[in-house]
Formats: C-alpha cells, structure tokens, sequence
C-alpha cells in the first residue's frame, strides 16, 4: 500500500510539474512577435498536449493511408473542418510531421495555448479582410519553402455545423501551394464533431483517412478553383466511405 501512496504521489508531481513547466514557457513567449523558426521545446509542448488532450476526450483515431504522406518535401495539408478537435487530432496523428496552422485570431488569445501554437509557427487570418489574409498565404508559403515546416489549413475557412457533408470552399487557399511549388495533401476527419457530446461518459471513434495526395506538377499546373474541385470530390467521397 505504501509502495503504490508513492508512485501515486510521484506520479502527480510530475503531472503538476509538467503543467507549471507549461505555463512558464508560455509566459516567456513574446506574443507580439512573428515567429518563422520552428522551436523544437514548444512543438514537444504541442505535441504532448495534443496527446494528452486526445486521450483524456476519450479519442479512438483509427488512421489509413499515412504511408501516402510524402516524406521528402513539405506539404500543404488540407481536409474537412467539423471540430474544434481536428487540428488537435490531426497533429497528434501527424507528429512525426511538424505542421503549422492557418488559424483564427481567437486561438492566439487562449491560454497556454495561444503562445505556444505562436511559437511553433502558426498564423493568425484576417478573415474579413483579403489583403490582410493574402499576407497570411504569402507567409504560409514561404515557410513552406524555406523551412522544415509543412502547413496546414481549412479550406472552408470555418467549422461546418451544418447537415451537409461540406461548406463551400475558399479556392484562395490553395494559392499557397502554387506559391510554395508543393503536393497538396488531402485528409478527411469522421465524426469529431461527437466528441463534446459523447464525453466523458462514452469514447468516440474518430476516423482519419489520407484521401489524396495531389503532386505539385497538378498544383502548379492547375487554376485554384480546379484544385478546389479535385479536393472537394475527394472529400465528399471519402465521408460517404468512411
């Protein structure tokens, strides 16, 4: 009995320390400040947190087609958006992958959690205002060339809370690819938007396929509202697969 008192204690020492040891490294971070260098303390961070939040929500991801994931270049990542839990579940599935997300200015404002996906990179979007947003996919693009970042990003530009399997897409995104001269890679998320409402009294089986992988030669190739049409099938077939 003594012996498990112990490792019990032990064990909720660490979990307090690595929580203060959270909040001094987002206290520390410089949240007026642009960041283009991926830090390898705050993507551990990022990639914990993922983890733990993934497994305490009660999370099952069951995964297909990563092996279609190219390993040689960066990438533009690109899926379907019904949960605030997809970008959470996408970087614990892909943590072998550092990825940066396009993402509201909300976010930035969360605590611990803001200035952390601030120093790993992630950008804010002005939705309401396209000047301020093609800043955004100019930066996202040059991350993707000159650095080890891929990037991810919704074309819906927001959450579908809707019935339908999509929301209409906002082509401009894929400018960053074009930009970028990089494959586009296609991921369909089933089901998180279950998460919320099955927690914590049952799990929730998340499904997250690969769909596509549309090479750069197509993406450099090819109008952004023809790369919209091929993401947006690709999409709407694996949903009604899955």
């Amino acid at each position: 009995m003594h012996i498990i008192f112990n490792i019990l204690t032990l064990l909720i020492s660490i979990v307090i320390a690595f929580i203060l040891f959270t909040v001094f490294c987002s206290m520390a971070v410089n949240t007026n400040k642009e960041y283009y260098k991926d830090s390898k303390l705050y993507r551990f961070l990022l990639n914990t947190w993922s983890g733990i939040i993934v497994h305490l929500s009660r999370i099952k991801v069951v995964s297909s087609g990563l092996e279609n994931i190219p390993s040689d270049c960066n990438f533009l990542l690109v899926g379907n958006h019904r949960s605030n839990f997809d970008p959470i579940i996408t970087l614990y599935i892909l943590r072998k992958y550092p990825i940066t997300f396009v993402s509201k200015e909300e976010n930035f404002h969360l605590p611990l959690f803001g200035p952390i996906i601030r120093k790993c990179c992630f950008m804010p979007i002005d939705r309401k205002n396209p000047k301020n947003s093609m800043k955004t996919i100019d930066r996202a693009a040059e991350l993707l060339k000159s650095s080890n970042l891929s990037v991810g990003i919704y074309p819906e530009g927001t959450r579908n809370k809707t019935k339908e399997l999509l929301l209409p897409f906002h082509n401009g995104v894929f400018k960053i690819a074009q930009k970028a001269k990089v494959p586009i890679v296609v991921v369909t998320l089933k089901n998180t938007e279950k998460v919320s409402k099955n927690f914590p009294f049952h799990s929730t089986k998340v499904l997250f396929d690969v769909s596509d992988v549309i090479s750069s030669e197509f993406v450099t190739a090819s109008r952004t509202a023809e790369i919209g049409e091929r993401v947006e099938k690709r999409l709407r077939k694996s949903l009604e697969i899955l």
